[in-house]
């Protein structure tokens, strides 16, 4: 083990979830670490993505709550988000974390570093002009806004400004039919905006189950969010302080008026400033080129997790955390296992939450499983009245051949944590016969699980 001072057992790039885990693993086993990031610590979950647009979230779910409530025992008249305090409470969560993180890893017996960090060799890189070198690096770079080619693209903003704005406009356009679009519409209507989604294919959400994203644009269209799907943006011009927004569907072009123009067209791996050439590290849009045990196929010196890997797994903060471990466990131990990516579970935060695990129908029935569909309308439930909730459904692809889940889809209130039921359920194989002998607690949104089944 070296100690000259520039010379590391690991070098982590990106201090986010992945390298967060990566660094403090590697340095609990004794290695000499150091962990670099050019932006403040804490990676896009914690501070520009998952955390803060939840918080800003909650603001969105009291207001719809109370109007499901409207004539049931609720007047919501005169209810309104007050953005500022809003975000003021988001701050109170983010602002410590980058402090927090580095506390936590120095504590660790992590180097902690703040800079570019570009390679130069295989077994070096430069931080801000200082040389450095190491036997082994984790690239955990995150991943940035994927480029457009329209004229006026200048004038979108990504999730990160979004997620500081001040104060929201009137009318807000998103460009792209993801996560990022929905989530941002869902909580921008609910605070007294016109949202409007563009989305160029014939369906958003193209992860999630057809059948479910259909029923989420009709309860979007309810919320007061125009989607527009089958359309592509031509251009985006300023007018004074508000934007011009050619959209083109069919052949027919429209104009629409915007204040705010939002990039939710997807991401790509944030490699652009790495110099990977120079280590000899082959990459592509998805991230590094890697074997499945997350070591680049060129470079044996350099490993990748989480969106700056090109790996099967979705780009989601678990998946990045996990490879993260993996990555720093096949270092440590000259090993070659593989993440297993079975039984993980993603949301997207609308309101009502849409949640997916493991196959789409279409997958499962192109795989040739024994299948069988079952299908919920869950609107009408006790747990969905209560709350007056009127568009909730529930679609559950079992094996019959073995009685167990290999995929489960879910449109409703709380169905983001009922989903992780049915991640277990796939990570350990449990049949549906199992699940159902669990006795839950009642009433609660879990209890409806047998019934599903």
């Amino acid at each position: 083990m070296s100690t000259d001072g520039t010379n590391y057992d690991l070098i982590v790039i990106g201090a986010g979830m992945a390298g967060n885990a990566a660094a403090n693993k590697c340095a609990s086993a004794g290695w000499r670490v150091a962990i670099v990031d050019e932006l403040p610590y804490g990676g896009t979950c914690a501070l520009r993505g998952c955390d803060p647009k939840k918080i800003l979230r909650r603001g969105a779910e009291i207001i719809d709550s109370a109007r499901l409530m409207s004539g049931k025992g609720i007047d919501a008249d005169g209810l309104h988000i007050n953005w500022a305090d809003l975000m003021q409470h988001k701050l109170g969560f983010t602002e410590p974390v980058p402090a927090n993180m580095e506390r936590g890893l120095t504590g660790n017996g992590v180097d902690t570093m703040h800079g570019t960090a570009t390679f130069t060799g295989t077994n070096s890189l430069d931080i801000d002009g200082v040389s450095y070198t190491a036997d082994h690096f984790l690239i955990a770079t995150g991943a940035r806004p994927r480029p457009l080619d329209f004229p006026g693209t200048d004038h979108l903003i990504d999730s990160t400004a979004f997620l500081d704005l001040v104060e929201l406009p009137k009318r807000i356009l998103f460009v792209g039919g993801g996560f990022i679009s929905f989530e941002f519409a869902h909580i921008a209507a609910r605070a007294g905006t016109r949202p409007t989604i563009i989305d160029h294919g014939p369906r958003p959400l193209k992860g999630f189950d057809p059948d479910l994203v259909d029923l989420l644009v009709d309860r979007s269209t309810q919320a007061g969010i125009d989607t527009r799907t089958d359309t592509s943006i031509v251009s985006v011009e300023a007018d004074g302080s508000s934007y011009r927004v050619t959209v083109e569907r069919h052949g027919d072009h429209t104009t629409l008026e915007a204040d705010l123009v939002v990039h939710g067209a997807g991401r790509i791996s944030e490699l652009s400033r790495l110099g990977l050439e120079a280590a000899g590290v082959e990459y592509g849009p998805r991230g590094v080129d890697v074997a499945a045990h997350l070591q680049s196929i060129t470079n044996p010196a350099v490993y990748a997790a989480g969106d700056s890997a090109d790996t099967p797994g979705m780009p989601l903060t678990p998946i990045a955390v996990f490879e993260g471990k993996i990555a720093a466990s096949n270092m440590l131990k000259s090993a070659t296992t593989v993440p297993d990516y079975g039984g993980v579970a993603t949301a997207v935060f609308t309101i009502p939450e849409l949640a997916r695990v493991g196959m789409l129908e279409s997958e499962a029935v192109e795989a040739g499983i024994d299948l069988d569909v079952r299908y919920t309308d869950t609107s009408g439930w006790y747990s969905n009245y209560r709350i007056g909730e009127t568009t909730a459904a529930v679609k559950i692809l079992v094996d019959t051949s073995s009685d167990t889940i290999v995929g489960a889809h879910m449109l409703g209130p709380e169905y983001g944590e009922l989903i992780n039921f049915c991640a277990l359920a796939i990570k350990l194989g449990l049949t549906t016969r199992q699940l159902k002998s669990m006795t839950p607690s009642y009433p609660t949104v879990t209890s409806d699980l047998g019934s599903m089944l």
